[in-house]
């Protein structure tokens, strides 16, 4: 497989889900973005993902502020208009300047019915409308306990990536995230995670050729914080961070965002 590149630069991604209104998403950015230098924000590629009524806000911010900060949504529907009460349409998205879309985080999958083959037609309508899907991947705990992990991840990253080239399949993010790790305190070890990070390269090689695996980037998410970002960040297949609850604090999230790999 082929080894972690310069070419990857690190995302370090903040999902804030259901979190933060818009007056509350100006403060964290405004306090944010006095805790990470230029030069820092030059290394790591950052990515904040707000509820959608927070979107314009933060896309006014960072575009008026000169904030070097990518914008991201953390969901939307695989058609780009139509009669879909309460849906967000991919199109609408990258008319605000959304860069990244996340598709197929576990609880859309685990609470909200979404199958791989929905995920798969939302990656390939972030893609049409010219955005960055982030693909989802991950086990339940059951399923790690079974030893069924690399199976379970290995076809939801297979699914998802049907009917994209493998071009289009190198730009992406695909984030690992083990369901059992999620807001639950519990951390993958540096060995688990880079286990299935690598298993997931070797996914995408065997889909869409040796180029696209070097230089897809795989996140790890899962409780991630900053006293664990470092050596996670370490690990070769490991191009990034998919960041829940650490993320909706300015101090927190800038730690993990500063991490210095061993």
């Amino acid at each position: 497989m082929p080894d972690a590149t310069p070419a990857r630069r690190p995302l370090i991604s903040g999902n804030w889900k259901m979190n933060l209104n818009h007056f509350e998403a100006t403060a964290f950015l405004d306090k944010f973005r006095y805790l990470i230098s230029k030069d820092e924000l030059a290394q790591v590629e950052v990515s904040v993902h707000p509820p959608f009524t927070d979107i314009r806000t933060v896309q006014t911010f960072v575009e008026s502020e000169k904030v070097e900060i990518s914008l991201g949504a953390q969901d939307c529907h695989w058609l780009d208009k139509g009669a879909f009460t309460g849906e967000v349409s991919p199109a609408f998205l990258a008319k605000l300047n959304v860069r990244y879309v996340i598709v197929g985080h576990s609880e859309r999958r685990e609470l909200f019915g979404d199958t791989d083959e929905v995920v798969n037609q939302k990656a390939l309508a972030v893609l049409r409308n010219a955005m960055t899907p982030i693909l989802c991947c991950g086990e339940t705990l059951e399923e790690r306990e079974a030893g069924s992990t690399e199976s379970k991840v290995t076809g939801q990253v297979t699914a998802g990536l049907a009917g994209i080239t493998p071009e289009q399949v190198g730009a992406m993010v695909i984030a690992y995230e083990p369901i059992w790790a999620i807001g639950t305190g519990r951390t993958a070890t540096t060995e688990d995670a880079q286990t299935v990070c690598a298993s997931i390269r070797a996914t995408v090689a065997e889909r869409a050729g040796a180029e696209a695996a070097a230089t897809v980037r795989i996140q790890y998410g899962g409780s991630v914080k900053p006293d664990n970002a470092a050596e996670l960040m370490a690990q070769p297949d490991v191009d990034g961070a998919l960041v829940g609850g650490a993320s909706l604090v300015p101090e927190d999230f800038a730690q993990v965002v500063q991490f210095r790999p061993a």
